[in-house]
């Protein structure tokens, strides 16, 4: 038996001190060094214990043929083996030595049969049968105060000699060498309990650090939340601090303005309760002086009468003294030889009572009054000007001054002369003698009529341009008008008829107002525009045309018929205006049945046309050629035809159809076909539409969109934005307020062709 185990430790010393030698001619591994030389580059030796734990025992393990090396329960661990005393520590190595048929798996690496390795710092491992066998180094107990564990060494030496052990001890070898030594091996029971207390250990020492590292990470996961919980709270807080911040300035702002507002309300009352009380301080002032005027000409007059009347009294008494002294002479001359018979008192008185009593009695006191407001004037104005008139370099102002008689002015070189909002109803012959150079009189708002108007009152203005006599009383348009007018305003008076000479000699005349008169085609004779050869501006709104009036000029540009009572528009009505480029008819009795088909379809220059508020069911049809600007709004419009817009040329640009009833089927495919890539802003606003029209996601054009005021429940992706349109957005406003729509339904690829969101207005909505 004691020579078995002889013949065991001799193989295990074989094997043990083989690889070591392998190891010290074998090259270093790719970190530059060998494991010995990394295990004291790290310092460490055995694994150490915690804290309160006591060193696990050190284990001479001698084999034998009752023990087995690897227990059942702690199959693929290794055995740690002490080595016999005698024995030279093994350096570790973790190089692997291929060896025969085999292999072991330790702690996850796969180990050739009869591999060497050092797992940990003075332990050495041998693989052998498919087992693990590992030796570790005991270290000899030392007998000095300071024991000291040379760098790379596994066992502390003494620095001083102690006479209790040999001096041939080496540093390098932990066994003594005193081979008598005894060796007390290990039962199995006693192995399996060492070797479970340390992989308990081993399991709880992984543990710990497995809890502490989650815990870690734990607590780094929480101190991570807690700061963006504390970030997102202080962003919170801060954007809280903005908008309460922004709500209060816009408070400041719109008390501000409200204070602004009522401030300046308050202000502009008390102006025109100060200005109302100065008109009527004025006003009664005037009203006195009128009166005490009045008064005081009542008198005047008065006392010439009376006077007038004493001396005609006197003259008559005189005059019938003198018949009677002749009566008598001739008496005493004739005798009673010839005497005429006395005429008779009636006889006499009659044909004398001419004489005696002129008709223009009351012409005195008139005069006095004419003399009386010359010299006011004179005293009163500058240059001979009226009171409340005002001159400034060659303008000559008189605007509600009150005047009853147009004054008399001695400037020659006056150019322009307002007397706006007076009573002057009349224009004498002589009225502008003294201003012969005016170019520019405004007459609105006075008591002017046809009658009071001389003939030759403007015949010598040379150089007159504009003439304005809105809101007078004319009947007719005043006569001898001088052929340098270019601009003649006369609304709002009570024309009842152009005849084929009242605008003679106009040829320079280039804008020409009628407005708010008593016209119409029966009393608009067909050639009183022929003179007007450069006319390009008429207005006759406001009267009673039931047609279009024939005879327009030829070179008129922009027509207005606004307020009228026209019910059709004939073929020939516009043939000679070729060059037409505006015609507004607004508010007349116009319906798509009336128009001609050849009416203006072929015009090339006719580009705005307005048929607001007419009695339109439809879009009309043949609609000229090369418009651009068409306004339907305020009909009863329900249906736009397909290629009503077909045949223009370059295409329609704006289209007004609000305040219609048009609704979901008010649309074809084609409405719109033609004005895809020309159409710039369209209103279908204040109708009856249930969804967005077809064809509008098609006009690549479009700037301004109005759907507002309708009763459109949703939006499709593709109503307004072509999903496949890659050019550059036009759309830069849509309005869909005051319909039925969700905007929390919306999807945002409904508005892609818009260049801001902010140009979408969809709020407020109406509930249902």
């Amino acid at each position: 038996m004691r020579w078995w185990l002889v013949v065991a430790g001799l193989w295990l010393l074989v094997v043990l001190t083989v690889p070591d030698a392998q190891a010290k001619t074998r090259p270093r591994n790719h970190d530059g060094e060998t494991r010995r030389g990394k295990r004291r580059k790290d310092g460490r030796g055995h694994p150490q214990t915690r804290v309160g734990r006591s060193r696990p025992l050190k284990i001479r393990l001698v084999p034998g043929p009752i023990i087995p090396l690897e227990p059942a329960e702690y199959r693929g661990k290794s055995l740690f083996l002490k080595p016999y005393k005698n024995i030279h520590e093994q350096h570790a190595s973790y190089n692997v030595i291929p060896g025969k048929q085999g292999q072991c798996v330790y702690e996850g690496l796969t180990m050739f049969d009869q591999a060497v390795w050092s797992p940990m710092p003075c332990v050495t491992c041998l693989c052998t049968g498919g087992r693990v066998v590992c030796d570790e180094l005991a270290c000899p107990v030392t007998n000095c105060l300071f024991p000291f564990t040379p760098a790379g060494e596994c066992c502390p030496v003494c620095t001083e000699p102690d006479s209790n052990f040999s001096l041939d001890l080496s540093g390098d070898s932990p066994v003594p060498h005193d081979p008598t030594d005894p060796v007390t091996p290990l039962i199995q029971e006693e192995i399996r309990q060492i070797i479970w207390r340390e992989a308990q250990e081993h399991h709880e020492e992984e543990e710990e650090r497995v809890r502490k590292k989650e815990e870690a990470r734990r607590k780094r996961r929480r101190q991570r939340k807690e700061q963006e919980e504390r970030q997102r709270k202080l962003v919170e807080e801060r954007r809280r601090e903005e908008e309460e911040v922004l709500r209060l300035q816009i408070e400041r702002e719109e008390e501000e303005w409200r204070r602004q507002i009522e401030e300046e309300e308050k202000r502009r009352q008390e102006e025109r309760r100060r200005q109302g009380e100065e008109d009527r301080r004025q006003k009664e002032a005037s009203e006195r002086e009128v009166r005490e005027m009045e008064r005081k000409l009542k008198e005047d007059r008065r006392r010439q009468e009376e006077m007038l009347r004493e001396e005609l009294l006197d003259l008559i008494e005189k005059e019938k003294k003198h018949q009677e002294e002749e009566e008598e002479e001739e008496v005493w001359l004739r005798g009673d030889v010839f005497q005429m018979p006395p005429k008779e008192p009636q006889e006499q008185e009659e044909p004398e009572e001419p004489d005696l009593l002129p008709a223009p009695i009351p012409r005195p006191p008139v005069e006095t009054e004419e003399e009386e407001e010359t010299e006011e004037m004179e005293a009163g104005g500058r240059r001979g000007l009226p009171p409340g008139c005002d001159i400034s370099d060659v303008i000559v102002t008189c605007e509600n001054a009150k005047l009853t008689h147009f004054p008399p002015l001695a400037i020659p070189e006056l150019k322009s002369l307002s007397l706006e909002g007076n009573n002057i109803s009349s224009i004498p012959a002589e009225a502008f003698n003294g201003i012969p150079n005016l170019e520019w009189i405004n007459l609105k708002k006075n008591k002017l009529n046809s009658a009071g108007i001389d003939t030759k009152a403007f015949k010598v203005l040379k150089n007159l341009r504009r003439l304005y006599l809105d809101g007078n009383l004319l009947e007719t348009v005043p006569s001898d008008l001088p052929p340098t007018l270019q601009e003649l305003k006369i609304n709002e008076n009570r024309l009842r008829g152009i005849d084929e000479n009242s605008l003679q000699d106009l040829s320079s005349l280039m804008i020409l107002e009628l407005e708010g008169n008593l016209l119409s085609e029966g009393n608009m004779d067909p050639l009183a525009f022929a003179p007007l050869t450069q006319l390009s501006y008429l207005r006759l709104g406001r009267n009673h045309f039931r047609t279009v009036p024939q005879g327009l000029p030829k070179s008129l540009l922009e027509l207005y018929l606004e307020n009228n009572l026209i019910e059709e528009i004939s073929e020939t009505v516009f043939n000679q205006t070729s060059n037409l480029n505006i015609v507004s008819l607004r508010h007349n009795k116009l319906d798509e049945s009336r128009i001609a088909p050849l009416a203006w379809i072929n015009h090339r220059n006719l580009e705005s046309i307005d048929l607001s508020h007419n009695d339109f069911y439809l879009v009309p049809s043949y609609l000229p050629k090369s418009l651009i600007h068409l306004v339907l709004v305020g009909n009863n419009i329900e249906r736009v035809p397909g290629f009503v817009f077909a045949h223009m040329d370059p295409g329609l640009e704006y289209l007004y159809l609000s305040y219609n009833r048009l609704d979901g089927e008010g649309f074809e495919p084609e409405s719109f076909f033609g004005s895809y890539h020309s159409m710039v802003e369209l209103c279908i606003d204040h109708n009856q539409l249930v969804v967005v029209p077809s064809g509008i996601n098609e006009m690549t054009s479009l700037h301004f969109l109005r759907l507002d005021n309708n009763r459109i429940r949703s939006i499709p992706d593709e109503g307004i934005c072509d999903p496949n349109h890659s050019g550059d957005s036009t759309l830069v406003a849509v309005r869909l307020e005051n319909n039925y729509i969700d905007p929390r339904k919306v999807s945002p690829m409904a508005f892609t062709c818009v260049r801001s969101s902010s140009s979408v207005v969809l709020k407020p909505q109406k509930t249902k």
